[in-house]
């Protein structure tokens, strides 16, 4: 009995640690995308070219989560996690070497391959604190929901705090110090959890098959290409459209102008992501987790996705319209569809670790979040075009369109 008390308690430290590296992992991941939005659009890299910076990111994610699932199946998940941080520095001190001598093309395709090695560490790093709670979370009463919901509220506020951290070193001390500054940190971060990370996590089974990460469950997949629709009807608004209305909106093109408009945009991300991840904590209690069975949480996802494809289709009306205090308004929405998407996330986080089994769990959630990265590249490609075809407005409408097929891929969940 002691021993397994012991074993339970390296479990819980694992656990811990492997979060608390998420944690400062996901501050340089929301701090670099600020970074080179804005430094970028400075330049004066038009929307599209924006987009292109990120493409290779969310390619990359999806390349990673199909087979991250199977590399910590058979190397297990502290492998996955150490991985994943340092192929975070090397991009960091990889994107420093970037020479402003380069012409627009040569710097395009430079950042694209470095974002696209964030990208790698991103995913390796999200599926090994994933994949752990479905591994060491209480179970019944609502113990997997609860476990799950902290851990993802938590992260996004420390990506929402990210943005903050990102857009204000950019205008105090400049790109490259700010790159330098986040590449010592996450060094030490790195050092710091290869010396305390205790045992407890699956060290990985070399019979493990590659072929093993397609799902053969039909709600796995339902769910999959649910999330896909989710997370590309935010980011078609998100990564390009809303960061250049609000400079278009906030900066008068002068330097003091800039500085102001780089504050106030990554103030309006970092709080909009906090706020989704505060609300993602909370979904267990709005929901009542604790007192619904899984068919009842399967209700919950189709209702939430259904109110939120009202959300961006009301405030591109709004936007065509051209009413009055327009800003405020849209500003308004874009929290109003934070806290729906919030709770639409967090169910979505929890139904695919209640539908897979501990033995399939690092496959089913690397699938999982490969369906996760399609939506955020295609709302990547999304967001650059149709801001440059239709402005904001065009993407409000995109977002409707994609969160309305996410409400239909989650009405064939079976429950």
């Amino acid at each position: 009995m002691a021993e397994t008390t012991q074993d339970k308690s390296n479990g819980l430290a694992a656990y811990i640690t492997v979060t608390a590296a998420y944690w400062a992992f996901m501050l340089t991941d929301g701090a670099l995308r600020m970074l080179v939005l804005l430094h970028f659009h400075t330049l004066g890299y038009s929307p599209v070219q924006l987009a292109y910076l990120f493409i290779l990111y969310e390619v990359m994610g999806v390349v990673t989560n199909l087979s991250a699932g199977w590399i910590a199946a058979r190397f297990g998940l502290t492998s996955t996690l150490y991985v994943g941080l340092s192929l975070q520095v090397i991009a960091l001190v990889a994107l420093a070497q970037l020479d402003p001598a380069w012409g627009l093309t040569a710097s395009v395709i430079f950042v694209m391959c470095v974002q696209g090695l964030s990208g790698v560490a991103k995913d390796l790093s999200k599926m090994s604190a994933k994949s752990a709670v479905k591994l060491l979370a209480p179970k019944g009463q609502g113990g997997l929901f609860r476990w799950v919901a902290i851990l993802t509220g938590s992260k996004n506020a420390v990506k929402g705090f990210g943005f903050l951290l990102g857009a204000g070193l950019l205008a105090v001390f400049g790109f490259l110090t700010a790159i330098w500054a986040m590449a010592a940190v996450l060094t030490v971060i790195l050092i710091g959890t290869v010396i305390f990370m205790p045992a407890g996590l699956p060290q990985g089974k070399k019979s493990a098959k590659f072929s093993q990460v397609w799902s053969k469950d039909r709600n796995i997949n339902r769910l999959s290409l649910a999330r896909m629709f989710l997370f590309g009807a935010r980011d078609v608004w998100f990564v390009v459209g809303i960061p250049i209305y609000f400079y278009a909106v906030l900066s008068d093109g002068t330097e003091a102008g800039n500085r102001a408009a780089f504050f106030t945009i990554g103030t309006f991300m970092a709080v909009w992501i906090i706020l989704y991840g505060f609300v993602q904590g909370l979904a267990p209690k709005l929901l009542k987790a604790a007192e619904r069975d899984t068919s009842q949480i399967v209700n919950s996802a189709i209702l939430w996705v259904g109110l939120l494809t009202l959300v961006p289709a009301a405030l591109a009306a709004a936007v065509y319209a051209q009413i009055p205090f327009l800003t405020p308004i849209v500003v308004t929405g874009l929290l109003v569809f934070g806290f729906i998407f919030a709770v639409n996330s967090s169910v979505h986080s929890y139904l695919i670790l209640a539908f897979t089994s501990d033995e399939r769990v690092t496959m089913d959630v690397g699938f999982y979040y490969m369906s996760n990265a399609t939506g955020r590249l295609l709302g990547t490609l999304l967001s650059g075009v149709s801001y440059q075809v239709g402005g904001l407005p065009l993407c409000l409408v995109t977002a409707a369109l994609m969160a309305a097929l996410s409400w239909l891929s989650a009405r064939r969940l079976a429950h």
